[in-house]
């Protein structure tokens, strides 16, 4: 692994009986420089490498539309076939009903154990059921084990009022929570997947949406690996057969219409690395259920996924001109992991890339450039590069210093 290192642009600087002049100019540019990051994209930005390009080890085969397979830990994308073609998500639509629900629950909007009244129009969702009964309390616990375990539209339904009063109310939720994961390519219209020409995802929406669920709610994976649920004197299994076929799969969730063929987003934690495979359009649960198990273990068996950077260490320290100090400590806002093919990691290579001069004041977290990893000349990943601790601006001396200095740079 090679040492971070930065790529320098320098700015050509006006005569030296312009340097008192510049001290006004040069404090609005470096204002500029330090202004706090936009939030980071939930997916790789362009250019960025699927990681089998760098393996030597073809993908499996597989009878489905669309596919991919990604590592939950470092959020980069495996492999893919169809990344970013349109295809209906039918139940896989429950996850993003899902996420809603949670930061519901997490938000003290809603309680497990509150009572939910079940309206008419849920009761009459057509497709699968928990088989609630319209005017009766089910707890919200009931009916999100109806949802994942069982698939229900109605219980679905039941908990998409019960969060925004409506299920329309809510599918503007669901759009909205779409669009600040970076799912891009995606539009919801109901809550449960009922077919719709304007509800549709692609397999690249789905792998964020996996990855952002496993992270931010770990404490609901319960629900995704549960086997099977009674209720109302109905036993219904989980559809998903990768709960039976390994131990190590704890999720997510199954899907089937006519036009969409079978569908599966799973994920399987062994030795402490995740890693999410969704597949669309199968020809039927066997296949499904075959295809992710061998784009599981595909994946597990030939990359690796390695740390890099710790959560809040300098990945490289600055020359910072006109700033109380010299130096600047620049990092990443989490920890960096990265996903090469299996025995490689020792030849990723990492680069700094910010702009100089760099100039104070810098503000804390204020963006500063980009950290890029690669591998053979390949970009494998971008992240923001951050000022990890204020800089102030110089006296009026001190910064004066600096400009004679930076004309001899």
């Amino acid at each position: 692994m090679t040492a971070f290192s930065p790529l320098l642009h320098r700015s050509r600087l006006a005569p030296l009986a312009l340097a008192c002049s510049l001290l006004v100019s040069g404090a609005a540019w470096s204002q500029a420089t330090s202004a706090p990051a936009a939030p980071a994209a939930a997916q790789a930005p362009a250019g960025v490498d699927m990681v089998s390009n760098l393996s030597s080890i073809p993908a499996p085969t597989l009878g489905a539309k669309a596919w991919l397979t990604l590592d939950a830990t470092s959020g980069q994308v495996i492999a893919a076939q169809n990344p970013q073609e349109a295809v209906e998500p039918a139940s896989l639509t429950k996850l993003m009903s899902a996420y809603v629900i949670f930061e519901a629950l997490e938000s003290g909007r809603l309680k497990l154990d509150q009572k939910v009244r079940i309206s008419e129009k849920a009761w009459k969702t057509e497709g699968s059921r928990m088989f609630v009964n319209p005017n009766t309390d089910v707890s919200v616990d009931e009916l999100l084990q109806g949802m994942l375990v069982q698939s229900g539209n109605d219980a679905t339904v039941a908990l998409a009022e019960a969060v925004s009063g409506s299920e329309s109310a809510f599918a503007a939720s669901m759009n909205q929570q779409a669009k600040a994961l970076g799912m891009k390519h995606t539009h919801f219209t109901n809550a449960a997947g009922l077919p719709d020409p304007d509800h549709m995802t692609t397999v690249e929406d789905l792998g964020i949406l996996a990855r952002a669920l496993v992270q931010r709610f770990p404490q609901y994976r319960h629900y995704d690996s549960q086997k099977e649920f009674t209720y109302n004197n109905i036993k219904q299994s989980n559809r998903n057969r990768l709960l039976w076929a390994d131990s190590t799969v704890d999720g997510l969730k199954t899907g089937h219409t006519q036009s969409a063929g079978y569908c599966l987003v799973a994920t399987a934690l062994r030795d402490g690395r995740r890693v999410v495979s969704v597949i669309v359009g199968s020809a039927s649960d066997a296949a499904r259920t075959e295809s992710s198990l061998k784009l599981l273990n595909w994946s597990f068996k030939n990359f690796d996924t390695v740390k890099l950077l710790d959560k809040g260490k300098p990945a490289v320290s600055a020359r910072v001109w006109e700033g109380a100090t010299e130096t600047a400590e620049l990092g990443l806002s989490d920890a960096l992991w990265v996903t090469v093919p299996r025995g490689r990691a020792d030849d990723i290579k990492t680069e700094a890339r910010y702009t100089q001069p760099l100039m104070a004041p810098l503000t804390e977290g204020a963006q500063a450039g980009s950290l890029v990893i690669s591998l053979d000349g390949k970009e494998l990943d971008r992240r923001p590069l951050l000022v990890l601790h204020s800089v102030e601006e110089a006296g009026f001396f001190g910064r004066l210093l600096d400009k004679v200095r930076l004309m001899f740079e």
